[in-house]
C-alpha cells in the first residue's frame, strides 16, 4: 500500500492536490481522500479522479471502482505538516498512554516547539473542569489518533 500510496502522491504532484489517504475497501473499490487549501470542491475530485485512472491503467494497478473525495470537516491528523496546518483548531486525540487517567482529549491545538531531543512538542489546550484551562503537551509518538473536531453551527444568522 506504501507503493500505491507514492504512486498517488506523485500522480497528484503540481495539481494543488494534497493526498491525506489511500485505502482498498471490499469488492475492489479504491478509495482515495485529497485536500487543498480552501476546501476540496466536486471539480477537483473530477480532475483528480481522471488523472488517476490514467495513471493507474498505465501502472496496472488493479481495481474496480476509484472513489475520490474529501476528508470531511472532521480529517484526520497524522503527519507534522498537518499538525502544523491546523495549530489553532479545535481537534481531539486519542494518546497511546493515559495521562491522569484519560487517554481522549478534545482542545485547541497550540503551535509546536522543538524539544531538546529534536521531535517536535505540540500543546493541546482543554478544559480540565469548568473553567480550568490546561495545556497537554505531546509529541506525534504520543498519539494513537488525531483529527479535526470543530463545532458546527447549523442555525444561521439571526433575522
Amino acid at each position: 500500500m506504501a507503493d500505491l500510496f507514492a504512486l498517488t502522491e506523485e500522480a497528484l504532484a503540481g495539481m494543488g492536490i494534497e493526498l491525506v489517504d489511500v485505502e482498498r475497501a471490499a469488492l475492489g473499490l479504491l478509495r482515495v481522500t485529497i485536500d487543498r487549501e480552501g476546501g476540496v470542491r466536486i471539480e477537483d475530485c473530477e480532475q483528480v479522479s481522471r488523472q488517476l485512472s490514467r495513471v493507474f491503467e498505465v501502472e496496472n494497478i488493479d481495481y474496480k471502482r476509484l472513489e475520490v473525495g474529501s476528508p470531511g470537516v472532521d480529517r484526520p491528523l497524522r503527519t507534522e505538516a498537518e499538525f502544523r496546518r491546523f495549530a489553532d483548531e479545535r481537534v481531539e486525540i486519542k494518546l497511546r498512554e493515559a495521562v491522569d487517567g484519560r487517554k481522549v482529549f478534545t482542545g485547541i491545538l497550540r503551535p509546536a516547539d522543538p524539544s531538546a531531543d529534536g521531535k517536535t512538542v505540540f500543546g493541546l489546550e482543554f478544559e480540565a473542569k469548568k473553567d480550568d484551562i490546561q495545556v497537554l503537551s505531546f509529541t506525534l509518538d504520543d498519539i494513537e489518533r488525531a483529527k479535526l473536531d470543530p463545532v458546527l453551527d447549523f442555525k444561521g444568522k439571526k433575522r
